[in-house]
């Protein structure tokens, strides 16, 4: 990690915006859960998100300046239509969030979380779970919705540890 890092900084200049954002997802019945399949979620769910942000900190933490967001989901907070293995993973992925936030918050780095639901991409027009009607708004989220307010965070500097529902009204905190 610290090499592609590295190799960013090189072509673009310094890392000041991290969005963690991989993730996959594979519906799945809880008896079929295999360790292979559980370790495989978490390694790309979760422990891509801890590397990448370790790996971009050092150059954050010397300039005094960084956001960091990182791409949650619903199933974190609701419980998961994907199975628990997946929610799990996002989970994971809200405790890094805050955790990060409140240690490097005096060192002008911000750390924050979406928790999207129902996206339309390619994984949820994949899951057979993944039905309109579960979303009081009636309709799949956008991309360009999701991306907006990483953007919103990206750019702010006095919100930090949150965690921003972008569902819906299917997860109501």
């Amino acid at each position: 990690m610290e090499a592609m890092v590295a190799a960013v900084e090189r072509e673009l200049g310094p890392v000041a915006i991290l969005v963690n954002n991989a993730g996959i997802a594979r519906v799945q019945k809880i008896e079929e859960i295999s360790e292979e399949d559980w370790n495989e979620l978490i390694a790309v769910n979760l422990t891509s998100c801890f590397l990448a942000t370790q790996a971009v900190l050092p150059g954050m933490r010397a300039r005094r300046w960084g956001r960091i967001v990182n791409v949650s989901s619903v199933a974190a907070q609701a419980g998961s239509i994907v199975g628990p293995h997946y929610a799990a993973s996002k989970a994971g992925m809200l405790g890094l969030t805050r955790g990060y936030a409140r240690l490097l918050a005096k060192e002008g780095i911000t750390v924050n979380a979406i928790a999207p639901a129902l996206i339309e991409t390619d994984m949820v027009t994949a899951n057979p779970n993944a039905r309109v009607d579960l979303i009081p708004v009636g309709r799949f989220g956008t991309v360009e919705e999701t991306a907006d307010v990483a953007v919103m965070l990206a750019g702010n500097g006095y919100i930090t540890g949150q965690t921003i529902n972008v569902n819906g009204g299917w997860y109501m905190s």
